[in-house]
């Protein structure tokens, strides 16, 4: 009897253990057919999330494109006002000779016409003026007109060939004298307000260069050494008096060698200190949009993480597109999306969304 009690409860045990079984089952397939369902509405949202990524892209690259634009046109306009610059120099210095031909004209005329004027007086007794005249004096009479004439031709005579348009040639060349000198002053206004010009735009692309130097200087001695930990590095200017025309040299020096310069770095250590400079001028001069290529396909597993380190500060305050064959990076990502062949030789765009381990 005892047996068959024991049996009993047994089989009562078993029992149990079996519903508990089929209900942890059957709540298992509940919790699947959730996530079929979950996973059929990422699926469709996909294309959606696609296509806004692309328009993004595509306005990015617009704006990327605009600004390039914006930054040609107005070098082109500064290299134009540069030259009408040198032009007018040219034009200023061309009336500069004229107008000091115009005054070696008119001082010689000057000359003549008083040397002329003396030699009248001295010879006729009269003023240049008289002798131009053509009404003689009324109280004369027609003999004594008639030898004044008769003198007055000798002495002409004497005195030679003579030009008697001078007076109109001087006021000619004084009229010519006026015009160049007006053109000169409104030339030299107008090269005045062109240096201003230029002079604006050289001093407010110089600030605006030396401010973003100075950021991205500061930011390239804060990553080098997370990118090369115990090293440092600095750029400097080649010509710090001479913000227009200076180069930017870039001085590396990583932990345990005297190795200064970039060339004189290992292919991976250069592949570094280029990201760490490009990074650093990312964060001086943050962009809500970044595409990297390959960064790190020369890097290897230690170089990689600390990149990887600097990468992820980025996302706090822009979006970031990777292309990339390593894994690790991968792993940082939000989303993957890559290009993938299907079996009937059609390449299509596969992609998912990463969810963070907690």
């Amino acid at each position: 009897m005892q047996e068959q009690v024991a049996r009993k409860r047994h089989l009562l045990g078993r029992i149990k253990d079996a519903e508990a079984a089929i209900q942890k089952d059957l709540e298992a397939e509940k919790q699947r057919e959730a996530q079929l369902v979950n996973a059929r509405a990422s699926v469709s949202e996909l294309p959606k999330v696609i296509s806004l990524t692309e328009k993004l892209s595509a306005t990015l690259r617009q704006k990327l494109r605009d600004l390039e634009a914006q930054r040609g046109s107005r070098l082109e306009r500064l290299n134009i006002l540069r030259t009408q610059a040198q032009s007018l120099e040219q034009k200023l210095t061309d009336l500069n000779q004229g107008v000091h031909e115009v005054e070696l004209k008119a001082h010689e005329l000057r000359l003549n016409l008083s040397n002329l004027s003396e030699r009248v007086q001295a010879e006729l007794g009269m003023s240049i003026e008289t002798l131009l005249a053509d009404t003689p004096e009324a109280e004369e009479s027609r003999e004594d007109l008639e030898k004044a004439l008769r003198s007055a031709e000798g002495k002409l005579a004497q005195l030679g060939a003579f030009n008697p348009l001078a007076l109109e040639e001087f006021s000619a060349l004084e009229e010519r004298h006026k015009y160049l000198s007006d053109q000169l002053e409104d030339l030299t206004k107008a090269r005045a307000d062109l240096a201003g010009i230029i002079k604006d735009l050289d001093s407010k692309m110089q600030h605006i260069f030396a401010a973003a130097f100075e950021d991205t200087k500061r930011e390239f001695e804060k990553i080098f050494p997370v990118l090369f930990p115990g090293g440092s590095g600095s750029i400097s200017l080649t010509d710090a008096d001479d913000l227009l025309s200076t180069g930017v040299e870039v001085s590396v020096r990583p932990a345990g060698k005297r190795i200064e310069r970039m060339s004189l770095l290992s292919g991976g250590e250069r592949s570094l200190a280029a990201v760490a400079l490009l990074i650093s001028i990312f964060k001086a001069r943050p962009s809500p949009f970044y595409v990297l290529d390959e960064v790190e396909a020369a890097l290897d597993d230690a170089n990689l993480g600390r990149l990887l380190a600097v990468i992820e500060s980025l996302r706090d305050s822009s979006q970031l597109i990777i292309v990339t064959h390593q894994k690790r990076t991968m792993e940082i990502a939000d989303a993957l999306y890559g290009v993938s062949m299907r079996q009937d030789g059609i390449t299509q765009v596969v992609g998912q969304k990463l969810q963070k381990a907690s």
